[in-house]
């Protein structure tokens, strides 16, 4: 059958579709006009042409909607971008003050630890000179003490050896008068 159908559709041309005259339901034109103008009646009669035009506003009116929805969305979305673009402007700002603060800072500590370690030094520098007084008044002390020992002891010598006996208590019995006279 499919073979059938087959040959018939390529052994019939559109010259032996329209024979005879025209307004006749033989003739497949005519037959062909009065399918479409019956067909435009019933889409006009069910009002098909409201319908769909209906369905294309309808459709149009939401595509409307949509578009002014995105619209309204891109212009918050530029709101937020501007805000967020000022907000990290002034967060920039605000981190540069920071930076430059802390540089600031950073410099007046170094100031503030280098004047410390100079007056470190002077109290060390004036420690040590103290010291070194002090070992110098102490070496000297010592050696004054060395000198005043080694002169008593050439002294006694030198007065052993020239005093006499008599000489000796002599001066014993001044020396303990003026010792008496002093303490009292």
């Amino acid at each position: 059958m499919k073979h059938l159908a087959f040959l018939l559709a390529f052994t019939a041309t559109p010259a032996l579709a329209a024979s005879g005259p025209f307004f006749s339901l033989a003739n497949t034109n005519f037959v062909v006009l009065l399918a479409f103008i019956l067909f435009i009646a019933v889409l006009l009669k069910f009002n098909v042409p409201a319908m769909l035009t209906g369905q294309l506003d309808a459709r149009a009116e939401g595509i409307k909607k949509d578009l002014d929805e995105a619209r309204a969305l891109r212009d918050e979305a530029r709101g937020l971008l501007a805000d967020y673009e000022r907000k990290q402007k002034e967060v920039q700002t605000q981190a540069d003050g920071i930076v430059a603060a802390a540089k600031e800072e950073a410099r007046v500590v170094a100031e503030v630890a280098k004047a410390d370690l100079q007056t470190s030094i002077e109290r060390r520098i004036a420690g040590a000179k103290d010291q070194i007084a002090s070992a110098q008044a102490a070496a000297i002390r010592e050696v004054r003490d060395t000198a005043i020992t080694v002169a008593i002891g050439a002294a006694r010598d030198v007065i052993a050896a020239n005093t006499s006996a008599a000489d000796g208590n002599k001066l014993i019995e001044d020396a303990i008068k003026e010792v008496g006279a002093k303490l009292h």
